[in-house]
């Protein structure tokens, strides 16, 4: 195994919480003043409330954090002038807001694939670095060797349909446009390039800062592409989550590897059964993806309780970064299904192979 630098691996998240009423006055002022064109412009899954619902997610992705990569560095959470209510002050995290972080003419903004594009600017920031999505959670203890080598990183391939050799389509996800954008600018640097019709697991982004910086000054219209958007819009797909690493591995900076992994679509007609699945396979796995598929449902939705439910009882130890108040999850039936698929889970672990969900965003 190769020998890291001893040196602190920080940790930055986006965060929103979708439900608060000055964020949602915000976001509805963005959408009416957007020019009749550009919202034809806008990307499959933009605008739904599970693009911004706030579940708990983080405060369970800390707990994952802690319980499994304690030596990590700095935490920081990139936000719209919002805060956690459950967050605790603590030398070891900082709350950056969007406009420490991005210029003027950025905000406001919607878009975690243009927000993203901004955060190897956070002052302080480690070289190495992950960068997470609030729905992503480690489920397993961490070595950083299996995610950094000694002048890069590894990365993983999802588990979804290879992304067709075609041009970008409004009616395809971000991730596979994200694919196509990439491929046709290496392209056009290098008519030799190999390309692989694939996207990314949506996991924890091993980064290097320097790397960014790089990046920044070699492709600058593809960082002001993302950056012009206020919605995310088709034609001007993530470059951090798809051309950053495909170009880190057209330079040899990154390499393909496998991880023990799972992906859970909570708006399937079988969340149960992914959940389930997850639950017993919790520990063993690398990382772990709860993707809030169930768009404009209700707060109350019970799929929505159940996934905190499930969450407490893997991660009912509080980190470090929580208010001594604990999560309250109501509803029998929804505990019960929660009880239903903790059941077994110890006796049944040792013999469980992980399967993917199905349907992926980012």
């Amino acid at each position: 195994m190769h020998h890291l630098p001893d040196e602190p691996i920080d940790v930055v998240y986006l965060w929103v919480d979708g439900n608060d009423s000055s964020w949602r006055a915000k976001r509805q002022a963005a959408l009416a003043q957007l020019p009749r064109d550009t919202g034809a412009a806008m990307a499959r899954y933009s605008n739904v409330e599970g693009r911004f619902r706030d579940n708990h997610e983080l405060r369970y992705s800390l707990r994952a954090l802690e319980k499994f990569f304690p030596q990590h560095g700095h935490v920081y959470i990139v936000t719209d002038a919002q805060a956690p209510d459950w967050l605790r002050p603590s030398d070891r995290l900082t709350l950056v807001d969007h406009r420490e972080l991005m210029p003027e003419a950025s905000l406001p903004t919607f878009d975690s694939g243009h927000i993203e594009s901004w955060i190897h600017h956070i002052p302080g920031l480690s070289e190495r670095y992950f960068y997470f999505n609030d729905d992503v959670f480690l489920g397993a203890p961490m070595n950083p060797a299996d995610w950094f080598t000694p002048d890069g990183f590894y990365l993983t391939w999802s588990d979804d349909p290879p992304v067709t050799d075609e041009a970008m389509r409004m009616d395809a996800t971000s991730l596979e446009n994200a694919c196509r954008f990439s491929i046709e600018w290496l392209r056009a640097q290098d008519a030799l390039y190999q390309s692989t019709f694939r996207t990314f697991a949506h996991s924890p982004r091993p980064m290097r800062r320097s790397l960014l910086l790089e990046l920044e000054g070699a492709a600058p219209e593809l960082f002001a592409r993302v950056r012009s958007t206020v919605f995310r819009s088709w034609d001007k797909p993530t470059i951090v989550s798809d051309f950053v690493l495909r170009w880190a591995l057209e330079h040899g900076l990154a390499q393909m590897r496998t991880y023990r992994h799972r992906h859970v679509s909570t708006g399937d007609v079988d969340q149960q059964a992914q959940l389930q699945a997850l639950a017993v396979e919790f520990g063993a796995l690398d990382f772990f993806c709860i993707n809030d598929t169930t768009d404009d449902a209700h707060p109350r939705d019970p799929r929505l309780r159940l996934v905190q439910s499930v969450l407490q009882a893997m991660l009912p130890q509080a980190s470090r970064f929580e208010q001594s108040q604990g999560v309250v999850v109501s509803g029998s039936a929804v505990l019960a299904g929660a009880a239903e698929i903790h059941q077994g889970v110890q006796a049944a672990a040792a013999h469980q192979s992980p399967v993917s969900g199905s349907r992926r965003r980012a």
